[in-house]
């Protein structure tokens, strides 16, 4: 398998054919890449357990830092086609990421990143790589290690963002218990939006049940806040935390 590093060169000429809504559109590289800077992630297919719980996920939550840091657009590409990845980025919520269909692999062949999957029955797919895109010329690739299985330690979120901003220090995840109608929930949320602080919401009886609250953290009111792995407890413990 011979991997290409592709850095300092322009970025193949394709034409993908692209389902939106009812109708076909014919996307090209020129209208996605040209004069932006664009972070691209590839993978090996869409729903594939490591691409769906780990690689698309990240981006689509570090997107707002990339952003910040001048990137125009996040795309996703796999060798798949356009109605297998509009499934997977509605299935995976993942609004902030473009998808971009390979069907015929002609992408992934220009980049040099073709791989053989046949043992899995995928036949011919990506490698997974991520690359930082400006103006249609390739600046920085991040290609994982040709080694048996599916390798994930250098095409991450995390690596790219550590290349782009390198000072840029990552706010601690933050998620917090809620359910509806409970005024103590707002006022938590409030908090941290008071502070400047991003978190997910996990509401009772939606995302969660009172029997995950209680495994998670012996308690059976809401709210319950997590900061960087560690539980906080409710809006009033919140208030001495951040203090």
């Amino acid at each position: 398998m011979n991997l290409t590093n592709k850095e300092k060169q322009k970025i193949p000429q394709v034409t993908f054919p692209v389902r939106q809504g009812d109708a076909w559109i014919n996307l090209t590289t020129d209208e996605i890449f040209a004069g932006k800077t664009v972070v691209l992630f590839s993978l090996p297919g869409a729903f594939t357990p490591t691409c769906s719980s780990s690689h698309l996920p990240r981006y689509n939550e570090l997107h707002p830092v990339f952003k910040e840091f001048g990137v125009d657009d996040i795309l996703c590409v796999s060798v798949n086609d356009t109605f297998v990845m509009n499934a997977w980025k509605a299935d995976q919520e993942a609004d902030n990421i473009r998808f971009i269909p390979d069907g015929n692999a002609e992408f992934t062949r220009g980049m040099g990143m073709a791989v053989s999957k046949d043992d899995l029955g995928f036949g011919e797919r990506s490698w997974r790589y991520s690359m930082l895109v400006k103006d249609g010329v390739v600046e920085k690739m991040f290609i994982e290690e040709n080694e048996p299985g599916d390798p994930f330690k250098v095409s991450d979120a995390d690596t790219m963002l550590a290349y782009i901003a390198p000072d840029h220090q990552l706010q601690e995840s933050i998620a917090i218990v809620t359910k509806p109608g409970c005024t103590f929930c707002v006022k938590a949320k409030q908090i941290l939006i008071d502070h400047k602080l991003k978190y997910e919401e996990i509401i009772l009886g939606k995302d969660a049940t009172t029997v995950s609250l209680r495994a998670i953290t012996g308690k059976t009111t809401v709210p319950q806040v997590f900061i960087g792995g560690k539980h906080i407890g409710g809006s009033e413990d919140l208030i001495r935390y951040l203090a």
